[in-house]
């Protein structure tokens, strides 16, 4: 086994949120040496393109945007609110659903962006939007809807519902001082938007990750139609999971993940996992 096949097993064996952490470490490293060391200039091939119609030529920018990063505090900032908020969305919902959340209010901010754009040119012109603010604070939404009330401490000191921390992350980075760095943080309410979405038709039942629920009601018609017995203990043990996750939410809530055992931490993640 080589150098690189060494560096991309031992990335396989990762999870989603170090494997996201890795890659805006590794393009910033990338972004850095390049530009100052090498002097190549990568990060316009890197960065999303605002105003005008430069952005067709550069599509792939919709993607690659929300993982590079230029400054070291820009970086720092966003990967720990990443960290610290993927933490709890790992616990409840887990790995899979977080790359998705991620990658899709990323997705969302660079749009949104990119119509306001193409809406206002003269107040976007020859500007570009790089970092992972937006992917971020999808995932901060998600949990701000699905565990409103789950007790974070910040800075170990302060203690609050997750809802006020998600409303106060958005006022500071978002809200305040609207005209410092505009095109960001009308990507951050694009990636907003995504995140309260998912949020609230995941309390639905509806799950946005799982293409399925487009087809889902042509399916239980199926299923009534010709065999109703399994289907209704399908929904009984999908009513009593819900339940008892919603039981340990609240325990966590109430007086912090610690508080659970550890047999209980267990069947928590293991509901999670089946989501």
């Amino acid at each position: 086994m080589n150098f690189f096949q060494r560096i991309a097993s031992t990335f396989q064996q990762q999870g989603k949120l170090a494997q996201i952490i890795i890659i805006n470490v590794a393009v910033f490293l990338m972004v850095n040496i390049s530009d100052h060391i090498l002097r190549i200039p990568v990060l316009k091939y890197l960065a999303l393109p605002i105003g005008g119609y430069e952005f067709i030529y550069k599509f792939w920018t919709l993607f690659t945007y929300m993982f590079t990063h230029a400054s070291l505090g820009h970086i720092f900032f966003n990967m720990l609110l990443f960290y610290f908020t993927a933490q709890l969305f790992y616990l409840i919902l887990g790995e899979k659903k977080l790359f998705y959340v991620y990658v899709m209010s990323g997705l969302s901010g660079g749009a949104f962006l990119l119509i306001c754009g193409l809406i206002f040119p003269d107040s976007f012109s020859a500007s570009y939007l790089i970092g992972a603010s937006a992917g971020v604070m999808g995932v901060v939404m998600v949990m701000a809807l699905y565990a409103p009330n789950y007790v974070v401490h910040l800075f170990g000191v302060i203690q609050m519902p997750y809802k006020y921390f998600a409303m106060l992350t958005f006022v500071l980075s978002t809200v305040l001082d609207f005209s410092l760095n505009t095109g960001g943080k009308i990507s951050h309410i694009g990636g907003a938007l995504f995140g309260l979405a998912y949020g609230y038709f995941l309390k639905k039942g509806i799950d946005m990750f799982d293409f399925s629920f487009m087809t889902r009601k042509k399916t239980k018609l199926k299923i009534v139609s010709y065999n109703k017995m399994p289907d209704e203990e399908y929904n009984l043990m999908r009513a009593n999971a819900e339940r008892r996750m919603n039981e340990l939410l609240d325990k966590i809530s109430k007086s912090g993940y610690d508080s659970l055992t550890k047999k209980e931490k267990d069947e928590l993640f293991n509901l999670s996992q089946k989501k």
